[in-house]
């Protein structure tokens, strides 16, 4: 046997978890090895050229409050940026931006490859070795072996993929890669239970054979907007996407295509998102809508190709032609890439601790779609708390794990654990109940102290982030602190402003309360200081919505309590009288770390969880609980 080279963490895979997994550790200072099936594709956007949106964009965020890389890429090579749900309130607000595809891999195998401490490697990993019960390395198509103390699978959707474009099948990854065909027969005799599961992609489409003349503009914001807290970037080009939709000649041809789409034929098994489903499943499904939305999506400023955003599609390329030329403005259209559907091999991830760590493999990991996720955003967020986790556990200190009112890393990776999937998962702002204190502008000020805790976060960003936080607190304090009172100075004052007039003594703080005041209007008639505008933004939100958030944070404590009450990780509950059959068996399966995780398993009742209570009880009673 052949010793290639001995790391401390090797992660499988250099999509955007495995780019996270891989510059966590490193960053933490652990000898890492990112291994991918092709250098050239490294950070691939094998779907859309787009990152943020709804929930999606607060993950960025927080990977970046964490020390990620997401988010500091995107602003390096979006070309268009927009903040969504602007009508709505801040906890909904969505940052999302188009980003130049191609520039995106560069600037990302660019920091992977000059980052210290990381070595990346085009290898394909056929099998993953154990010794005395714990990762040991991984065994190489060619047969040398790379040792090592942690293994983090970020395959995405290469494990055993195959591509489906009608009736033609073959192995394959998305966008014509090489898959990993035999990995899976190792996963398989680790005892990891696997799902089969299928997304697409829509056709990409030459820019010369659009008449734009036919479609409505969608231009970016003015306003100049970045993912990153640490990013000073005040101009940007914005390209423009475009707007339009389909007909009921577009719904009558897919119709009439039915019994040629694989979906519908029997050669797609895997089950497909929910969230995201094939133009066939629209029709199908929302049989009784006259047109959908399709978004026209460049790909990056030196191509040509645009992306067809809702028109995902697994039918033959015939009907692909025939359809997309019943669209406005798309009538001579030419097909630079098929749409596809692929399927591909994911972990059951109700075998992971909420670390993300196999339960019963230590030291091995999974993060990303290899999870049954779908999404860039989720994948690099799984694939960052992995690297820290992987990293944490050489080290020999206590993991990461971050709760549901902590960030929606939090909620992505409970549902995951806890409840599992049985579908393509998407994060999306209704799973988290916590949305109001978990908003994408106060990501730094949630997580950036524990980044720095782990040693993700650097000197030059904690300075950063304390004289934001600082400034904020010392903000506050100043509008408790400035009384104002009914004479006529002031009253004059606050008719200027547009609101009512005091009746009694208030304060500064008080008045910021007002809907029709804002902090610009404080500076201009009660000088106060004049502020940077992401202090400006937490000051208002924390003014405005003060009610709404203490609400918020008490339903958090109450939560906690729950949390705090920790269960065994050995306790067999099917020795605990009295809970069902069917809570015996799922919590026996789940291994719940608390009260809190159990509750939300799917097939506890608040029965079975009382009994719980009681049971942890009677053990502190007897002195058997810490």
């Amino acid at each position: 046997m052949f010793i290639a080279g001995t790391y401390d963490v090797i992660v499988v895979g250099a999509g955007h978890a495995g780019c996270e997994a891989a510059l966590a550790p490193a960053r933490m200072g652990a000898k890492t090895l990112l291994t991918t099936l092709n250098m050239d594709n490294i950070a691939l956007m094998p779907c859309n050229p787009a990152v943020g949106g709804p929930a999606k964009g607060h993950l960025v965020r927080e990977i970046d409050a964490l020390g990620g890389e997401m988010g500091i890429n995107t602003d390096q090579t979006c070309i268009q940026m927009r903040m969504l749900n602007t009508g709505k309130g801040p906890a909904v607000h969505a940052l999302r931006a188009q980003a130049d595809k191609h520039l995106y891999q560069t600037v990302m195998k660019e920091t992977l490859e000059h980052q210290e401490n990381l070595d990346v490697k085009q290898l394909l990993i056929e099998k993953i070795l154990i010794e005395n019960g714990r990762v040991a390395g991984v065994q190489i198509e060619t047969g040398e072996v790379y040792q090592c103390q942690c293994v983090i699978l970020a395959t995405g959707t290469y494990l055993r993929g195959k591509i489906i474009i009608g009736e033609v099948v073959y192995s394959g990854g998305p966008n014509g890669q090489r898959a990993a065909m035999n990995l899976t027969a190792s996963l398989v005799d680790l005892g990891i239970r696997l799902m089969r599961f299928k997304t697409g992609t829509p056709a990409r489409v030459d820019r010369r054979s659009l008449d734009f003349s036919k479609m409505i503009i969608q231009p970016g914001d003015e306003t100049v907007h970045n993912f990153s807290f640490m990013s000073d970037i005040k101009t940007r080009v914005q390209e423009p996407c475009w707007l339009t939709y389909t007909n009921e000649e577009t719904h009558n041809i897919i119709r009439a295509n039915l019994h040629r789409a694989p979906m519908y034929t029997g050669l797609i098994e895997g089950t497909g998102p929910r969230y995201c489903p094939s133009i066939e499943t629209k029709i199908v499904r929302f049989a009784e809508k006259q047109a959908h939305q399709l978004f026209i999506e460049p790909e990056g400023l030196h191509t040509n190709e645009m992306y067809v955003q809702g028109m995902s599609t697994s039918l033959p390329i015939d009907v692909q032609y025939e359809f997309l030329r019943t669209i406005a403005g798309m009538e001579n259209v030419k097909i630079m890439r098929p749409g596809y559907a692929i399927e591909y091999d994911c972990v059951d991830p109700t075998q992971l601790r909420p670390t993300l760590e196999f339960k019963d493999i230590p030291g091995l990991f999974s993060a990303g779609q290899a999870n049954g996720t779908s999404g860039y955003e989720e994948a690099a967020a799984q694939g960052l708390v992995a690297g820290i986790n992987a990293a944490l556990c050489i080290q020999g200190k206590e993991p990461l794990v971050l709760s549901r009112s902590d960030a929606y890393i939090g909620v992505l990776i409970d549902d995951l654990v806890t409840k599992g999937t049985n579908e393509p998962y998407r994060i999306m702002t209704s799973r988290a109940e916590y949305r109001l204190i978990l908003r994408q502008d106060n990501a730094d000020l949630r997580l950036t102290e524990k980044g720095r805790q782990i040693g993700l976060v650097q000197d030059e960003r904690y300075a950063r982030f304390s004289k934001k936080r600082d400034a904020i607190k010392e903000i506050l304090t100043l509008l408790k602190e400035t009384p104002i009172t009914p004479v006529p100075e002031i009253q004059a004052r606050l008719i200027k402003m547009g609101t009512t007039e005091l009746r009694t003594g208030s304060n500064l703080y008080d008045l910021l309360r007002r809907t029709e005041v804002n902090y610009d209007s404080l500076c201009e008639h009660f000088h106060v200081p004049e502020l940077p505008s992401g202090v400006k933004e937490q000051v208002e939100i924390a003014v405005k919505y003060q009610g709404y958030i203490q609400k918020q944070f008490e339903q958090v404590a109450k939560a906690l309590r729950l949390e705090a009450k920790k269960l065994p990780d050995k306790l067999d509950y099917e020795m605990l009288s009295g809970l069902s059959q069917e809570a015996q068996q799922k919590l026996n399966e789940i291994k719940p770390l608390s009260v809190g995780q159990a509750s939300r398993i799917s097939g506890v009742s608040p029965a079975d969880i009382s009994i719980l209570m009681v049971y942890l009880e009677q053990q502190r009673r007897r002195g058997e609980l810490e």
